[in-house]
């Protein structure tokens, strides 16, 4: 199947990196703003019901996304591209789509709804080594010392996070007590690497836009389906809600339609190096945004990891442009760089 040709970015008086950063503000921000509105959920229930429920956020924010992308990208859906897309790449956009629009959310709203949104923000940084330790071992790729140190103290600086909080004792892993949203945080990050690993090993040549949109489609359909199996349809009696609805269009108009724009325009105008610094701002966006949000203030535990998963993204930062002077390093796929931001709000 032939690459897709790159579509010229129309101009603009900003630069890619200007969108990245804009980008990042607002969605680095998403997991504070929703908790925040399952706050102001709980102040205002309907007959005991918390109408802006993690599951009415995610299932309508799924919703908007996916009408975003449709009309963003919709001359891509044409036939002859999509013949051009074969059975394993099908089934492999599928796996992706469940794994990164539908289990790793899930999994995230729950975590955020029963931890604090530092914990999850920082707790989830662990997905940057482990997509670098399976991209190395399965992909070969080309890594420096720089990018090792980066990685490992990344890595131990979320094995501070959930280790030095005084215990919760609801989840064991690894002989160690940690709690249970810190736990599903960590699964989130598992699946979220495995996602990312099947986008690079197949689906490089896939059509942002349909890769995309499929994703949402299934992401969608699948989360409203298990739901639907697991907790019946009164789970979702208050999604038609108007006070829902006006919290939602301005979570959607701002979070997912607001900052989706922005970095998707960002992508078409930055290089490797651009998207890979603008990603290294999400945790402190994140934890910035708890703060002036939610009020919430990091424990001992959330700044000594977060100082040294830091220091982490720093040392990375100085392996990528190491490598990008050495090699001239090829622009990443749309996907690979849309998988590499984290959490989204949806």
């Amino acid at each position: 199947m032939q690459a897709p040709t790159t579509e010229k970015p129309p101009a603009s008086p900003f630069s890619g990196r200007t969108y990245l950063l804009i980008a990042i503000a607002i969605l680095g921000s998403a997991s504070a703003v929703v908790r925040k509105l399952t706050e102001i959920g709980e102040m205002n229930l309907i007959e005991g019901r918390n109408p802006i429920s993690f599951c009415n956020v995610l299932f309508i924010g799924n919703l908007c996304a996916l009408i975003l992308l449709a009309i963003l990208y919709y001359r891509q859906w044409r036939i002859p591209v999509l013949k051009q897309i074969n059975g394993k790449q099908w089934l492999n956009m599928t796996i992706v789509a469940i794994l990164s629009a539908a289990v790793v959310p899930t999994l995230i709203f729950t975590a955020i709804a029963i931890t604090s949104v530092n914990n999850v923000i920082l707790i989830g940084q662990i997905d940057t080594p482990l997509v670098l330790a399976l991209s190395v071992l399965l992909l070969g790729e080309r890594i420096n010392r720089w990018v090792i140190v980066g990685a490992s103290l990344a890595f131990i600086g979320v094995a501070l996070t959930v280790i030095l909080p005084a215990p919760d004792p609801e989840m064991t892993a690894m002989g160690l007590t940690i709690d249970l949203g810190s736990f599903l945080t960590l699964v989130a990050a598992v699946f979220k690497a495995i996602a990312n690993l099947i986008s690079k090993l197949s689906l490089k040549e896939i059509p942002l836009g349909i890769f995309s949109v499929f994703r949402m489609i299934v992401g969608t359909i699948v989360f409203f389906v298990v739901t639907l199996t697991l907790y019946g349809p009164e789970h979702f009696m208050d999604v038609t809600s108007p006070f829902l609805w006006q919290w939602m269009l301005i979570y959607s108009a701002v979070i997912v339609v607001g900052g989706q724009l922005f970095w998707f325009s960002g992508l078409k105008r930055s290089n490797a190096s651009e998207i890979s610094l603008a990603t290294a701002f999400n945790p402190i966006v994140g934890v910035l945004a708890a703060f002036l949000i939610l009020r919430e203030i990091p424990t001992t535990a959330q700044f000594i990891g977060g100082a040294v998963i830091l220091l982490g993204i720093a040392f990375n930062q100085i392996g990528v442009r190491q490598l990008n002077k050495t090699v001239s390093a090829p622009k990443p796929q749309p996907q690979e760089a849309d998988e590499s931001l984290g959490f989204k709000g949806i």
